[in-house]
């Protein structure tokens, strides 16, 4: 993607809509942060590439609606972990151990 991309201007005002929902939905899904950092350099003068590449993130989000953090409320402060303690049972990493 390129700023000055020649292709077909599209709409701004709906662009730049689209582009701070998903600068919201960061919180909870910063595996999207990436690709929404990116789409963000070209909400002044957005094109049809730049809103096709807005539109993959959102199948993208469509397709993995249940992944996320939670957070949730709670009056215990322990703090909770998890690991993947086998490397996802990786037989060359446990033989080197």
């Amino acid at each position: 993607m390129l700023k000055n991309d020649e292709g077909e201007k599209i709409n701004s005002t709906t662009f730049k809509s689209l582009v701070e929902s998903l600068r919201y939905m960061t919180c909870t899904r910063p595996n999207i942060l990436y690709g929404v950092g990116l789409v963000t350099r070209f909400m002044e003068t957005p094109t049809m590439t730049h809103f096709k590449a807005l539109k993959r993130i959102l199948r993208y989000i469509k397709g993995t609606i249940d992944f996320g953090l939670f957070y949730g409320y709670s009056n215990s402060f322990d703090l909770v972990s998890y690991s993947d303690s086998d490397w996802a049972g990786d037989m060359k990493i446990e033989r080197a151990l």
